[in-house]
């Protein structure tokens, strides 16, 4: 099943544009790929160092590296605020808040690794994959 891009997708591909070259493509996983394996390295609290890094270096050279690293980051960067807020409310309600907190830091690290592995088989394929829950802050 192919992925559509968004209507409102800053770089939508057109039909006929050429297909991603090799580098194209390996930037495009590594900026998928590079935020659950931060997420991972950091306790969940760098996924989108990884994302931004890729578009700092790939803005200018590729519209699909920077429109993938560009969802990557705004996706996580969503998250992270999620997760950093569920903590906040944890700490104000001195571990109350960690009974329904547990199930919401499932949910975020499920939905992370889910998404992120789709995102990473639709750069295989040369598509640019559309983040669901994005907080547009690059495009």
């Amino acid at each position: 099943m192919s992925q559509h891009p968004h209507p409102n997708h800053p770089y939508p591909q057109a039909p006929g544009t050429p297909a991603v070259n090799g580098e194209e493509r390996t930037m495009m996983l590594l900026a998928h790929l590079s935020a659950p394996a931060a997420m991972l390295l950091s306790a969940g609290w760098l996924p989108f160092l990884g994302p931004l890094l890729v578009w700092l270096f790939y803005k200018d050279r590729s519209r699909a590296v920077r429109a993938a690293a560009a969802g990557a980051f705004n996706f996580n960067i969503g998250l992270t605020v999620a997760s950093v807020l569920t903590w906040i409310s944890v700490i104000v309600t001195l571990g109350i808040g960690l009974l329904w907190a547990v199930p919401i830091w499932i949910v975020i690290f499920i939905a992370q690794i889910w998404v992120h592995l789709k995102a990473a088989l639709a750069a295989n394929r040369g598509e640019v994959y559309d983040y669901p829950f994005q907080v547009r802050i690059l495009s």
